[in-house]
């Protein structure tokens, strides 16, 4: 009884660590962006120069309120004038962003002698503003723990005049009135940040293979230079089946760090492997012999000239194809040398007499080591191949006899070079979309390799 219960911990251990084991490999993100803090006030600065929300907030703290009393001694008050706001963002670890808002207006009216009065006035706005992780996996920035503050109050009026009439001012309109009016401007302008954010989550088509969509894995955490984003990459293709990212090869282990003043959008190789199983299907190809100009002729003569011991199997002369086809996902793996993908194909060799079908000769299982070459267009990340070698070449069937393939390595190699990396070429032109977030020009982006990993990293814009 004591032995089958310790069995069964032994069981149970071993369930819950395999369980554990896997629930942690499918929780590795696909990307990781690091936001620097100056794309951030470049997006919170873009968003108030594109709306005009502090200047309708200061406006409305000017009209009348049925439980406001008018200002004895001023009348017809407006805004003359407000001032582009001096934003200053910073982050605190652990908790979100830190928000000041400088904001100058001039207030203009009649005072009761007749004169034209002009109180020009800076306050502070401050705000802690959380990013959080909304159900949709979408970041969204939430503020609280608004406060508003006086920094200077300037007046045309007579210094005589300045106790009463300024001091009613300050305490029926600017004090009261003021904070309920442009605290809310720091929401509205969040509201448009969050706008900017939200297009991230958006579902992206790629084309006639399937679609691709970018969500929060984690909540957002921040430390004392940016704010990082551990991003589920979801990809299904054209039926709707998801594609899951590959399991039994190394997660993202150790980031890179980031550089000063640059944005950093890390590309796992496990979701480029991912994405490439998408596009399978476009990688198929039957290379004919008007494909291969400049090698000897694709015909069965051909073969039996480099592999004399299956000449006598072979027709005299006839057309050959070759098809091409994915036997199973291409890999992509990443090191800080290079990139490579990885295709497993099998290469079937048909003879097709003229005006008939046709008929398999052998099939070869052919593992071709391709080169990567990375460069973002048009705010996608495209990859070209080039073959580097083909790695593994094994007779997989034959309907002709056994033989050694060795002798045929070259030769393939060649027509994959000449016919086959072009289609593949072809069909990468579209790229992939990378994450729309804040206005990141991915243009820009300085492009590294780390372990496991693709790195962008991408200069601050100019607020």
């Amino acid at each position: 009884m004591v032995l089958d219960l310790k069995m069964s911990r032994i069981w149970c251990i071993l369930f819950l660590g395999g369980w554990l084991a896997l629930s942690q490999g499918t929780d590795n993100p696909g990307a990781i962006i690091k936001l620097d803090i100056g794309t951030i006030d470049h997006a919170v600065s873009t968003a108030v120069a594109e709306s005009d929300i502090l200047q309708k907030m200061a406006k409305e703290a000017t009209k009348k309120k049925p439980n406001i009393k008018p200002i004895k001694g001023i009348s017809g008050v407006k805004v003359k004038d407000i001032r582009p706001p001096v934003i200053t963002l910073t982050l605190l670890p652990g908790k979100g962003l830190f928000m000041a808002v400088l904001i100058r207006m001039t207030i203009a009216g009649k005072s009761f002698i007749g004169g034209n009065l002009e109180i020009t006035v800076a306050s502070n706005l401050t705000a802690n503003n959380k990013l959080l992780k909304d159900a949709l996996g979408t970041p969204k920035f939430s503020s609280e723990n608004c406060h508003f503050s006086l920094v200077s109050v300037k007046t045309n009026l007579p210094s005589s005049m300045l106790p009463k009439v300024l001091n009613k001012f300050l305490d029926n309109t600017l004090q009261k009135m003021l904070p309920g009016l442009l605290c809310p401007a720091v929401d509205a302008v969040l509201d448009l940040v969050n706008a900017k954010l939200s297009a991230m989550t958006s579902e992206i088509s790629l084309g006639t293979a399937g679609t691709l969509q970018y969500a929060l894995l984690n909540q957002p955490t921040t430390n004392e230079t940016f704010i990082q984003l551990d991003l589920k990459t979801v990809l299904h293709q054209k039926e709707g089946d998801e594609i899951d990212l590959p399991t039994d090869e190394l997660p993202l282990t150790s980031l890179p760090p980031k550089k000063e003043a640059a944005t950093q959008l890390i590309l796992s190789a496990n979701f480029l492997s991912a994405e490439l199983q998408v596009m399978q299907e476009s990688f198929s190809l039957d290379i004919t012999d008007n494909m291969v100009l400049g090698l000897p002729p694709l015909v069965t003569s051909m073969l039996g000239t480099v592999i004399p011991e299956i000449a006598g199997a072979l027709p005299p002369s006839q057309p050959l194809v070759i098809a091409m086809r994915e036997a199973k996902p291409p890999l992509v793996t990443i090191t800080p040398e290079a990139g490579f993908v990885h295709f497993f194909n099998t290469a079937e060799f048909l003879v097709s007499p003229s005006g008939s079908a046709p008929e398999s000769l052998f099939v070869l299982d052919v593992h071709s080591d391709l080169k990567a070459r990375f460069v973002v267009k048009e705010e996608k990340l495209c990859i070209s191949l080039a073959l580097d070698s083909l790695a593994e070449m094994a007779l997989a069937s034959s309907s002709i006899g056994t033989f050694d393939v060795l002798p045929l390595k070259g030769v393939l190699a060649n027509i994959i070079h000449v016919a086959y990396m072009p289609s593949i070429n072809e069909a990468l032109q579209g790229g992939i979309p990378l994450p729309n977030l804040l206005g990141i020009k991915y243009q820009q982006a300085e492009i590294s390799m780390s372990e496991n990993a693709l790195v962008l990293n991408v200069p601050v814009a100019e607020a």
